[in-house]
């Protein structure tokens, strides 16, 4: 009997668990990544027309599409979330009533800069986002720009070592 007592209050503290190990720690900078999976599921929901450009050094193609997998269409913006916490004081924040700005510190950062620009009622009115990975082999710079419920584009020059330059546009107009 006295055993069964130690062991229950044994089991109770055993499953306890900290408050601190359930509360995910705030992101320090705007959250990129679930607005853009918010984006995702609500396009789904909507299944827009798109009238989609792309283009690969200049030869283009349009489309008008429908039935998009918008998690994938919208990956590169989801990729440019700078909420980790070892990036924690690695960005600039420059923040006005319209706008909010992030800056890289660190050149070896991929995403160098994210605007964010409001309208007067503080909904997202264009989001522009800049990336670059610049190595021995290979030199990339993204320019990203959403505008909900408009348009996305992604304008995005390569250079790779042997194989030479490439510069890519996807441009997707939502009717």
């Amino acid at each position: 009997m006295r055993y069964t007592g130690i062991i229950l209050i044994l089991c109770f503290l055993l499953g306890c668990k900290s408050e601190t190990t359930e509360k995910k720690a705030p992101d320090v900078y705007f959250d990129l990544k679930t607005y853009f999976e918010k984006e995702a599921v609500k396009l789904e929901s909507s299944n827009p027309v798109i009238e989609k450009t792309v283009s690969r050094n200049s030869v283009k193609q349009n489309k008008r599409i429908s039935n998009i997998d918008w998690a994938a269409e919208l990956s590169l913006f989801t990729a440019s979330d700078i909420n980790k916490s070892s990036w924690k004081d690695s960005y600039e924040k420059i923040q006005n009533d319209s706008s909010l700005l992030y800056k890289a510190r660190d050149s070896s950062l991929r995403t160098r800069e994210i605007e964010i620009l409001k309208n007067s009622k503080g909904s997202i009115k264009k989001i522009k986002i800049k990336n670059q990975t610049i190595n021995r082999l290979y030199q990339s710079f993204e320019n990203l720009l959403y505008i909900p419920d408009s348009l996305y584009q992604i304008d995005k020059k390569q250079h790779v070592l042997i194989i030479g330059e490439n510069d890519y546009l996807i441009k997707g107009n939502l009717k």
